[in-house]
């Protein structure tokens, strides 16, 4: 649109796209023929995420964005200070954790909890399976998560010819925009390398010294699969900490599949499930129970954690 015809107060012509990525003020956004323009939002801030889908009109060589659709789903994590939205209209989240370096149980619940309080399902993979007894270790220690029935796949993505698991994790990635998310150092990087070559994302080695993985990825990035466009991976940041504040506490216990079943049978209908007599939650923590000890005391932790949060 020339100036004269915005001067006169014509409206732009808009095209519509998808973000597949973003960075500062500034987004990537795709049309329906695979084009791809770098745009900006009309105002001063991107209310947009890898994911939307917007309307933009063309100024220049760029784009200007005008409006973001309607959200199908939007994940986020939120802590005291911030909130981060990682991805929007996405179909399934898929956390990558690694024999070493040693995961945090309470970051793979809580990525868990945020993505079942978006609605949307996700799967677990336990990178290198050559890495042992270490990834022996790891993997019992999911032995909770497949008993509450979890998808719970082992990799060893470093192996360009072992392929047994990246294709049984292939098929889990069929025609679905899945978002990738999990601590630093686990392979994420390798694992877009591995099925986009193209994509040239940089991989980095562990910090041994830290005993965690240095960060290689800054922004969410959308990565097709295959040529027609129907199977996608979005790249994410990894994390250190993964904030709930955005939950209620009372929310919590219907989305952790182990406790769930047992919602409802308690003596008082208001029962927080930690001190409460005739809890049935409580009754069904045993080691070989459907509830373990640690899962429990994972509850109770984040219970007060997000209590705390609703005092300030």
């Amino acid at each position: 649109m020339t100036r004269a015809a915005r001067a006169a107060g014509a409206s732009p012509i808009l095209r519509t796209g998808r973000i597949v990525a973003t960075y500062g003020r500034h987004a990537t956004v795709e049309d329906d023929s695979g084009a791809r323009v770098r745009c900006h939002p009309r105002g001063k801030r991107l209310d947009a995420v890898v994911g939307d889908w917007v309307d933009w009109s063309a100024a220049g060589d760029e784009g200007v964005i005008e409006r973001v659709h309607e959200r199908r789903c939007v994940l986020f994590r939120q802590d005291a200070e911030r909130t981060k939205t990682l991805a929007a209209n996405i179909d399934q989240v898929l956390v990558l954790l690694a024999a070493e370096p040693v995961f945090s149980e309470a970051q793979l619940a809580r990525a868990l909890i945020a993505a079942r309080a978006a609605g949307v399902p996700a799967l677990i993979a336990l990178n290198k399976r050559d890495v042992q007894p270490a990834f022996d270790a790891a993997w019992a220690r999911l032995a909770p998560y497949r008993a509450m029935g979890e998808v719970v796949l082992p990799l060893q993505l470093r192996d360009a010819h072992d392929d047994t698991g990246l294709s049984a994790l292939l098929t889990r990635l069929h025609d679905c925009a899945t978002l990738v998310m999990g601590p630093s150092g686990t392979g994420k990087s390798t694992l877009i390398n591995r099925l986009v070559p193209e994509a040239q994302v940089q991989t980095q080695t562990i910090s041994h010294a830290l005993g965690t993985g240095r960060h290689t990825t800054t922004r969410s990035t959308w990565y097709w699969l295959d040529g027609d466009r129907r199977s996608a991976l979005i790249d994410s940041p990894g994390f250190h900490e993964f904030g709930l504040h955005h939950l209620e506490p009372e929310q919590l216990a219907a989305l952790m599949p182990d406790l769930q079943p047992f919602l409802g049978q308690c003596r008082f209908h208001n029962c927080t499930h930690r001190q409460e007599p005739g809890c049935a939650v409580r009754a069904a923590v045993a080691p070989d129970g459907r509830i373990t000890p640690g899962r429990w005391q994972l509850y109770v932790t984040l219970y007060e954690e997000l209590r705390a949060a609703r005092r300030f």
